[in-house]
Formats: structure tokens, C-alpha cells, sequence
């Protein structure tokens, strides 16, 4: 019974796969301009794929599948936030343009 509890409690498997998918959230994020526009998020997301590194390398994997699991969230946030960001200039910019053109229009109606 001893030997069976032992087992349970060993590291469990090495997160290999969550260790990629948090290293290609970070990589899409950084293509979303995160370090532009969420560089806090993006750090953080990069910093816990750090952690989650030596925690495997102490072969606590459930410790840092978990870290992965943030660090890929955390990773998302900042790509969404930052497309966001980004949707949310390029109206402003339009709106400016219309505003423009509406305001030559009204010059040369007068």
C-alpha cells in the first residue's frame, strides 16, 4: 500500500507538450505586438514559461504544468488585448480620416 501512495505522489509526466504550447502562445503574442502593446502581460507570460523551466529541470512537473497553463493564458491576453488595441487605433484612425473629408466637403460647399 506504501509502495502504491509513493507512486501517486512521484512528479507525474514532464509537461512537454504544455511547455510548447506555451512557448507558441509567447511567439504569437510577440507577433501581435504584445511587447508594443501589453509588454507587462508578455513579461509576465515569459517569466512563468522561465519558472516552468526550472521547475522541470527540479522535476516538479505538476508544478510546472500549471505554471505553463498560466503562462499560456496569460500569453493569450496579451495577443488579444494588443489586436485589440490595434482594431481600436485603426477606427480612430478612420474616424479622423471621415473627418477630414467631411470637413473639406463642408469648404467647399461654402
Amino acid at each position: 500500500m506504501s509502495t502504491f501512495l509513493v507512486a501517486c505522489a512521484g512528479p507525474g509526466p514532464k509537461p512537454d507538450s504544455e511547455l510548447q504550447a506555451a512557448e507558441s502562445s509567447v511567439r504569437q503574442a510577440e507577433s501581435a505586438d504584445a511587447r508594443k502593446f501589453e509588454p507587462v502581460m508578455l513579461n509576465q507570460a515569459q517569466n512563468k514559461v522561465a519558472d516552468a523551466r526550472e521547475l522541470m529541470d527540479r522535476e516538479e512537473y505538476r508544478k510546472a504544468e500549471r505554471m505553463l497553463e498560466q503562462a499560456a493564458v496569460d500569453a493569450q491576453l496579451a495577443a488579444a488585448r494588443s489586436e485589440t488595441e490595434k482594431a481600436r487605433r485603426a477606427v480612430a484612425e478612420i474616424n479622423r480620416s471621415i473627418d477630414e473629408l467631411q470637413d473639406q466637403l463642408n469648404t467647399n460647399e461654402s
